[in-house]
């Protein structure tokens, strides 16, 4: 059985907000342990990135009690494409060399997210009876 979807967006809003904080406050530092080295122009491509994350966490974090089926159901969509994009994009990264083994942490974390919102936005809800 899938994870509920209240629980499935509080995890993504945790996640999208500790990285968003760090992308954004500190990105040299929240980049080192990867391996990767940006010059300024890519750190302020970081801190945009970081940006949007926060941004994810506080859209998840806010609907995640939310009842309205269709709402549910398209943001579980509109967050498994981003999360099926930014796995294959860390995947080329890691598979590139672009990053060090830890790498390998996002792909999973974009991976579990994108089949846990893939599988919410595929479940048809039941038909109120009239």
């Amino acid at each position: 059985m899938p994870m509920k979807i209240g629980t499935l967006l509080a995890v993504n809003a945790v996640i999208s907000t500790l990285f968003g904080l760090g992308f954004v406050l500190a990105p040299a530092q929240s980049l080192l342990p990867y391996g990767v080295e940006l010059p300024p122009a890519g750190l302020i491509i970081t801190r945009l990135f970081g940006a949007a994350l926060l941004g994810y966490g506080m859209i998840t974090w806010l609907l995640r009690r939310t009842q309205d089926a269709a709402v549910l159901r398209s943001l579980a969509l509109s967050l498994a494409v981003a999360d099926a994009l930014g796995t294959l994009i860390s995947l080329w990264g890691v598979a590139a060399g672009y990053t060090n083994a830890l790498g390998w942490s996002t792909v999973a974390i974009y991976a579990l997210l994108c089949i846990g919102f893939a599988l919410h936005a595929a479940h048809k809800p039941a038909v109120a009876a009239a």
